[in-house]
């Protein structure tokens, strides 16, 4: 019996439906899906703004979810999609967790901990090394960051003008 292969981009669209939900709440939109044995055990979309909790990435939702369904805080044989590669609390939460794999779509070179800033998962000095994937539907999961970030900058021309005008 042979396993079946693991389709990175379908599960990325799912993490993208997630991110799209992020955005509709306000927040930059981010989604996450752990899987372990072909099965979700965690999802999340980022939510710091509405939770008032800087911890509330739509990774650590998710490993958060999945720790309380494996009842483990060790996460072995997952594989965490992102739409974004993660910061750097996400990628030391990766981990401490025992997190085999990260799949991510959009690179970030501000705050990217997975290669692009500075890389937290393959540093030597860490105990468990997490294998990296990036790239997954990048188009799609930039454009959307792009689309909320364009949107944002416009609301915020807006309500300056309108300041002004009051004035």
């Amino acid at each position: 019996m042979s396993e079946q292969p693991i389709d990175h981009e379908y599960w990325m669209r799912h993490a993208l439906t997630l991110a799209q939900r992020a955005g509709e709440e306000g927040e930059v939109p981010v989604g996450a899906v752990l899987v372990w044995q072909n099965q979700v055990i965690g999802e999340g979309w980022n939510r710091p703004i509405g939770r008032h909790d800087p911890t509330a990435h739509a990774e650590i939702m998710a490993l958060r979810q999945g720790g309380m369904v494996l009842q483990n805080y060790r996460l072995l044989d997952t594989t965490l999609y992102v739409t974004l590669e993660p910061c750097v609390m996400c990628a030391g939460a990766m981990v401490h967790g025992r997190v085999s794999h990260l799949v991510y779509g959009a690179s970030d070179a501000k705050t990217g901990a997975a290669g692009s800033l500075m890389d937290v998962l393959g540093h030597p000095g860490m105990n468990h090394r997490v294998q990296v994937s990036g790239g997954i539907l990048a188009p799609a999961c930039s454009a959307l960051l792009s689309e909320f970030f364009r949107q944002r900058r416009a609301q915020k021309k807006a309500q300056r003008e309108m300041d002004r005008n009051r004035g």
